[in-house]
């Protein structure tokens, strides 16, 4: 940094890990064999990156920041088998990175909290391009994640990662692990794809129910959901009662299950009308 007269953008949530047994403990939760493509998102300064290409038969790297992408082109010089690509991971159509010869394509990144839901919601519906995720995220988010049914801080987010993977936090990051340090503490998750169940029937409109039921996460589900899914309440209603599922339950009381069965219902009988 010093020598490139770089200073971490606050805009662009720039803290780098520096923490050697953090690093290593995030290459063995890859489980990165040679015949691996392993695509990093927010290299950063490399200090993860080195450790991956040991591992790895390929990297590519992905990197919003002029300046660091020219810093990571000199760190990491010595390497063959990484790929270093200036762009914002949002704009990238991921199945073009992902194509290759490679056995297994796994995801690493270090994300700062704004980008977070962002680069779930583009990567868990693409599961079957990838074999396994592993995110550094603020634990707040990690908790959100992995949290059950019944539980407070369980929210779309909750329902949308569980619906396509297995969450598992790996174990949790102190501040002091960053350069700069952060003043939250941070997870690493590994997020394993899961196959459809085939219980959801319409894609679109489960994700629309679920949103709609955690708009107003203090209300009962037959007003959250007459308020802001745009159904009349006789369908909803009827929906309700086909499902046995009980109108004045809260949103984050409902399994995985019963949210299939509820929008299963609601396009059943809209359609019938």
């Amino acid at each position: 940094m010093e020598k490139h007269n770089f200073r971490p953008h606050k805009r662009l949530g720039q803290n780098f890990l520096v923490d050697e047994k953090v690093l290593e403990k995030i290459a063995r939760t890859g489980e990165i064999k040679k015949d691996d493509l392993v695509i990093e998102i927010g290299p950063g300064l490399g200090f993860l990156t080195h450790k991956l290409a040991d591992l790895a038969g390929k990297i590519i790297a992905v990197e919003i920041d002029r300046k660091l992408v020219a810093i990571l082109k000199e760190v990491l010089v010595a390497y063959r088998n990484i790929e270093i690509i200036r762009a914002d991971f949002l704009d990238i159509e991921f199945q073009e990175l992902a194509k290759g010869p490679a056995e297994k394509v796994k995801v690493i990144a270090n994300l700062p909290y704004y980008i977070t839901t962002p680069v779930l919601m583009q990567l868990i519906p693409k599961r079957n391009l990838w074999d396994r995720l592993v995110l550094m995220t603020q634990l707040e988010v990690a908790e959100r994640m992995t949290a059950l049914p019944g539980t407070r801080i369980r929210g779309a987010l909750s329902v949308a990662v569980q619906h396509y993977t297995e969450p598992e936090i790996m174990f949790e990051v102190p501040g002091s692990s960053f350069v700069p340090p952060t003043k939250v503490m941070s997870a690493v998750v590994k997020l394993t794809g899961k196959q459809a169940t085939g219980k959801v029937r319409d894609e679109k409109l489960f994700f629309s129910v679920v949103r709609a039921a955690f708009e107003q996460r203090r209300k009962m589900l037959h007003n959250t959901l007459g308020a802001n899914l745009g159904v009349p309440k006789e369908i909803l209603m009827s929906a309700f009662r086909k499902s046995g599922i009980d109108s004045s339950r809260r949103a984050e009381t409902l399994t995985l299950d019963e949210f299939a069965i509820l929008s299963n219902n609601i396009r059943e009988l809209t359609c019938k009308n």
